[in-house]
């Protein structure tokens, strides 16, 4: 038999093959569990679903849901704190009280609902701190709440904190909602960072977690928080509940916890150049400008100078007046400094101590997470001559600040060779670009023209070899 006889006898052997075991049932063919041609298939929940138009839009406000949490002995007076930021019919989000308020609900606030009665719950796992567990299951209660198919990102806060909610915008927009993440910020103080944890979010700073890892903390929260009943913090357990997914905190420098008592303008007059996302603790410090009350403070702070341009909000900029050896440092929407001395800037950005620690008595150093310059207020060339945001105002040319003097310093003139008392300055107009600030990898330099009792400050964008030094 020639070689060609042979292949065509055997090539029909296997069309006969094919067509025999073709005609056997499904169920019957040996090649039921061995298919080398069909492609391999996975199970849908390996399979990841390709994004779909709706998920790969911009972020929008839609996409963020609040999630607060309250009580309703202390809304009567921390009401204004949330209503200076919250925006009607355009955030949204709820805020969970522990019991229902007494008279009619306003507005302006955001809608309330009350925290499920865990009473029992409580009983059977015996909570450490039965408030820290409501505190942390109104994670679940927010996504159950807010989950309307199009949420991307919740976040959770205090009755008395106060959010950025442009910025908080912008910084998650910059991330892909399907993955999983948890943003937030340790303690100023050192020491609330030793007591409960150095990688975990503090809650009334804020945290925000994307819509996959709320979700899946969500679904675990009964079994979480069973196993975290012995604990007596919610923001630790919120961290514990995070890691138990297999997420960790990503710290962020726009949150501010403020544990810290007493004036905290030199902290805000020090903000690095991040978008700042939140305040916390209104309750704890004194009024942040001078010569109102704490919630005319919020308003003044988020109606008139947020509401002009988040995006620089707080941010400091340091110049320098060559003539008069004078340094400037603006935190934009708050403060401006005038500093009779050439000051480096590396020296300008640790904060002044104006501020206390939050509890117990004084430590030996370090008290906080950063460093500061102690109180100077005896010392002509450290002590600054403050003034302090009044109003916004938006020109052709750009946004007019105006920081208004808060009181005679009451020192002397500073010493150093060459400088210029400055005590005759009565107001500084700071412009700053109409356009939203976007690029933060580098602060922004200015320029200073005196002018009789006024001193005009421009913002730009620093040259590409200009060093700010004199």
């Amino acid at each position: 038999m020639h070689t060609s006889d042979i292949f065509k006898h055997l090539l029909i052997s296997i069309l006969l093959l094919y067509v025999i075991f073709n005609s056997i049932p499904n169920e019957y063919s040996p090649f039921n569990n061995f298919n080398i041609i069909s492609p391999i298939k996975f199970r849908p929940s390996d399979s990841p679903s390709p994004p779909s138009s709706s998920s790969s839009s911009p972020t929008t406000l839609a996409h963020l849901a609040f999630g607060l949490v309250g009580s309703a002995a202390a809304w009567g007076h921390r009401r204004p704190y949330i209503e200076s930021w919250w925006r009607p019919n355009a955030t949204r989000g709820f805020l969970y009280l522990d019991k229902p308020p007494t008279g009619p609900w306003s507005e302006a606030s955001p809608p309330y609902r009350v925290s499920e009665n865990l009473t029992a719950f409580l009983a059977e796992t015996k909570a450490a701190a039965p408030v820290a567990i409501r505190i942390v299951h109104a994670i679940m209660e927010a996504v159950r709440d807010a989950d309307d198919g199009n949420l991307r990102w919740v976040v959770m806060g205090d009755d008395d904190s106060i959010f950025f909610v442009d910025n908080i915008l912008d910084m998650v927009a910059g991330y892909d909602h399907r993955k999983y993440y948890y943003f937030g910020t340790p303690s100023e103080f050192v020491m609330s960072n030793f007591w409960f944890s150095f990688v975990q979010g503090f809650g009334g700073a804020g945290f925000v977690l994307s819509y996959p890892l709320a979700k899946a903390m969500a679904d675990d929260m009964e079994k979480c928080l069973r196993r975290s009943a012995h604990i007596n913090a919610a923001d630790l357990i919120t961290m514990v509940c995070a890691a138990d997914v297999g997420v960790s905190l990503s710290p962020h420098k726009g949150f501010h916890q403020i544990d810290m008592h007493g004036d905290i303008s030199g902290l805000l007059s020090a903000h690095p150049p991040v978008p700042i996302l939140s305040l916390h603790h209104f309750d704890h410090v004194d009024p942040i400008f001078p010569g109102t009350n704490r919630s005319e403070s919020a308003r003044r702070l988020m109606k008139a100078a947020a509401a002009a341009d988040q995006s620089r909000m707080m941010q400091q900029t340091i110049c320098h007046h060559k003539q008069n050896q004078w340094s400037f440092s603006v935190a934009w929407g708050y403060s401006a400094h005038i500093y009779e001395k050439i000051m480096p800037r590396w020296h300008l950005q640790k904060p002044l101590e104006t501020f206390k620690i939050w509890v117990g008595q004084p430590r030996p150093p370090p008290q906080f997470m950063f460093n500061t310059r102690p109180d100077p207020s005896k010392d002509p060339c450290e002590a600054p001559h403050l003034f302090f945001f009044t109003h916004a105002q938006k020109t052709p040319a750009g946004i007019l600040t105006t920081y208004s003097r808060h009181a005679p310093r009451g020192l002397p003139p500073c010493s150093s060779p060459h400088s210029v008392p400055a005590n005759n300055i009565s107001e500084i107009h700071v412009l700053s670009p109409p356009t939203k600030r976007t690029q933060m990898d580098r602060a922004e330099c200015c320029d200073v023209v005196l002018k009789d009792d006024k001193a005009e400050v421009t913002f730009r964008e620093c040259f590409s070899k200009e060093t700010i030094v004199v």
